[in-house]
This record gives structure tokens, sequence and C-alpha cells, in this order.
């Protein structure tokens, strides 16, 4: 049992999520500071001070403190803002710089005659089944 927990707990995807949920943790932290002490005081100085904390309504002796739901709204729209526009377009941007054409569908093919796929017509094995393909075209 303690060998099937050792398995468990090593398995490679389960380190892949736990490294993941660290590092996102961290990048979390980055960028709700950014958003903190560089985002909204930029917005502030723009705009006024952007703290609706104080908005309130009363109905029989409750409150309701909508102001506090602004504030955590506004929060996700810029941290959502921040994450796409100094984080996922960049990337983007640098994955598309390096991404390789893998467009061939003017290069002569033929049929893989184990799997029966469309591989290169100068393959000796085949991409998807992995197997010796010696010959002529198919």
């Amino acid at each position: 049992m303690l060998k099937e927990f050792r398995e468990f707990v090593l398995r490679g995807n389960l380190v892949d999520l736990a490294v993941a949920v660290v590092i996102g943790t961290a990048f979390g932290a980055v960028i709700t500071s950014l958003v903190k002490t560089l985002i909204t005081p930029l917005l502030a100085a723009i705009g006024g001070q952007p703290n609706f904390a104080g908005l309130t309504f009363k109905i029989n002796g409750s409150e309701f403190l909508y102001g506090e739901f602004f504030n955590a709204l506004l929060a996700f729209v810029i941290v959502a803002a921040v994450i796409f526009f100094l984080v996922i377009k960049p990337i983007n941007a640098l994955m598309s710089m390096r991404k390789v054409d893998t467009d061939s569908s003017d290069a002569p093919t033929r049929t893989c005659p184990h799997c029966v796929s469309d591989i290169p017509a100068a393959a000796t094995r085949c991409a998807f089944c992995t197997s010796q393909v010696t010959g002529a075209a198919i």
C-alpha cells in the first residue's frame, strides 16, 4: 500500500501539477503587486480615487456594501487586463516568431501500409504508428 502511494505521489502529472500550482501562486502574487502598486495608483492619478468601499445602501436596517463588490470587480478586470496585455500577448508574439511552419499540404505524400496515415513521400518511418516504411509510394 505504501508503494502504491509513493507511485501515486511521484507520478509525473501530479508533480507537474504541484509545480504549476506553486509557480501560479507566486506569479499571482507578482501580478497582484503590480496592479496594487503601479496600475491602480496610475488609474487614481488619471481618473480620481478608484475606491468604492464607501458605497452602501440600507434595506430594513441591513447594510449592503456594494462598493466592496465593485472594488473586487474592478481589481479582477485590472488583473485580467494586465495578464492579457503584459503576459499573454507578448508570449503569443514570441511563440509565433518561434513557430515552425509545419503546413506541408503541397509536399508529396504517400500512405503508410500499417496505419493508412498520410506521411511524407521521403519518410522512412511513420510518424503516427512509428512503423518502418520502405519501398515506393503505395
